[in-house]
């Protein structure tokens, strides 16, 4: 009996510790569409990175200044290199097109942003866009500077808790009427 009772209360504790979870799916753009949101709602929904994404540029010279990352010696090349970690929250700065999302994973500065957009070959979802991408790698532009990242970051999406953009906020009050004076 008690063998019984082991992976019962075992299944039950994985049921209850997923549900209490947040449940984050990727940004589409059927979802966007879907919503109809006004930039105001949108910089209230809490989007996270579906990947890591690993900026880097070399630096050149003597002189140099850190931005925010760490500086690494590769090929005997110091290189600053910025990570962004899978389930990163970030928020909404800006949309420089209807469709494109500057989205910010990092406090100090509204110049420190990527963006984003949506992909037909990722199924719609709101992937990192560069302005450039070869097959290994792409360039991007953070905190006023042009970065390169792995062609791997390509499809790194948004993500968004679908348990929270479900709660609908109802704002209610009641008239208490007008009196002739």
């Amino acid at each position: 009996m008690n063998e019984l009772k082991i992976p019962f209360v075992a299944l039950l504790l994985v049921i209850l510790s997923s549900s209490c979870g947040p449940t984050l799916r990727p940004f589409t753009k059927n979802l966007y569409q879907d919503r109809s949101w006004t930039d105001n709602e949108l910089k209230r929904v809490q989007f996270y990175l579906s990947d890591d994404i690993v900026m880097r540029r070399q630096v050149s010279g003597s002189t140099f200044e850190v931005t925010s990352g760490e500086i690494k010696i590769v090929d005997g090349r110091k290189v600053e290199e910025i990570v962004i970690r899978k389930g990163t929250p970030g928020i909404l700065l800006f949309r420089p097109k209807a469709s494109r999302f500057a989205v910010s994973f990092e406090e100090g500065s509204d110049s420190r942003y990527l963006i984003f957009g949506p992909n037909p070959k990722a199924g719609g979802r709101f992937v990192l866009l560069a302005s450039e991408w070869n097959r290994r790698q792409g360039q991007v532009t953070y905190d006023g500077r042009k970065w390169n990242v792995d062609a791997t970051s390509a499809y790194s999406a948004l993500l968004v808790d679908l348990k929270k953009i479900r709660k609908v906020s109802v704002s209610s009050r009641t008239a208490k009427g007008r009196k002739v004076t």
